[in-house]
């Protein structure tokens, strides 16, 4: 009877790997994953199965209001996924940041003037958000970021949206590191002092830094700013200053609920540290009274909602969910 036992439960742990090695056939087929050698691909499908478990059994379990799914990042495991694609945005407590906040440098700031905050935001809706891109292998979402929100106020401002180049700031911006990280700040820097930013297809992505800056294409600028602002380190200014334009930020991100999320209100978990910089786009609510903020990413748009996420709001700690509220600025532009 026992041996009779143990032959089902063999026949039934061979259908279930079956049936996880053709949804990774599926899967692989929906992303354009090739592997170099069988080798490669038995052990991508070994994490791909780690992480398929991992996804059912914490949706299952349902004690969160979010979810994850299998994103383009299935086959990864959370260390690799996060050495390729956090890590950014460096600490501004670092050597490396506060040399650069001993640099003087003479730039504008504004006062926000909100007299009624609305309840919900969505910049999406206005027209100021470029779609999602995905910044690949180099830690580049400190100037995606810088883009995004320079693109916001441009268009907030003059009626026009941009697509400006992310490149220009990787290769030109020698206050940060490109590839390797950087800081929104030092980035605003560059710009203000260069006179702007030129575009996207002037001045192309191409995944890497370059080493050196294309100086020509550099001048040629169509959008730029005047000065920049931090906002205080607490929801309400961030609430305040999200009503006004899409706002940068850096939060905590390499837990694996983080790495496989895929849709809901993220509420970690969470770490002290941060490692990537995103935009908030907006706010809201859900039908269940759930405040979140309405978040964009850089991973593409298989990660997530469409590229974007939401994360808890107004958790009652003046950081906020993953420190969003710890690092928050935004550009300003006189007319």
């Amino acid at each position: 009877m026992s041996a009779t036992l143990c032959a089902a439960t063999n026949d039934h742990q061979e259908v279930g790997d079956l049936a996880i090695a053709r949804k990774h056939e599926q899967w692989m087929a929906e992303h354009g994953r090739i592997y170099e050698d069988k080798a490669e691909r038995a052990r991508r499908l070994e994490i791909f199965k780690d992480n398929l478990k991992f996804i059912e059994d914490f949706n299952n379990a349902r004690k969160y209001n979010y979810t994850l799914g299998l994103n383009e990042f299935a086959d990864l495991t959370t260390e690799e996924f996060t050495a390729i694609y956090t890590g950014g945005v460096m600490e501004p407590e670092t050597e490396f940041m506060e040399s650069l906040r001993s640099i003087k440098y003479e730039t504008t700031t504004e006062q926000l003037n909100v007299s009624d905050v609305p309840s919900s935001v969505d910049w999406r809706t206005k027209g100021a958000v470029n779609p999602v891109i995905n910044q690949g292998k180099c830690g580049a979402c400190w100037s995606f970021v810088t883009c995004a929100v320079v693109e916001a106020i441009n268009k907030i401002k003059n009626g026009e949206l941009y697509r400006l180049s992310v490149q220009q700031l990787l290769d030109c911006d020698k206050r940060n590191l490109g590839c390797r990280g950087g800081w929104m700040t030092e980035a605003y820097k560059y710009i203000i002092k260069n006179e702007g930013l030129t575009s996207e297809s002037n001045y192309p992505y191409i995944g890497e830094q370059r080493g050196y800056c294309l100086a020509e294409k550099a001048k040629d600028v169509v959008a730029t700013i005047t000065g920049y602002s931090e906002v205080p380190k607490n929801e309400k200014a961030l609430a305040e200053a999200v009503a006004q334009q899409p706002v940068s930020a850096a939060i905590y991100s390499k837990a694996r609920e983080f790495h496989l999320y895929k849709s809901g209100v993220y509420e970690g978990p969470c770490n002290s540290k941060i490692d990537h910089a995103v935009t908030i786009v907006g706010y809201g609510e859900t039908d269940d009274k759930t405040k979140y903020w309405l978040v964009k990413n850089t991973w593409g748009t298989s990660w997530g909602e469409n590229g974007y996420f939401r994360m808890k709001k107004d958790v009652g700690y003046g950081g906020g969910t993953c420190r969003i509220a710890s690092y928050a600025t935004y550009p300003t532009l006189e007319t």
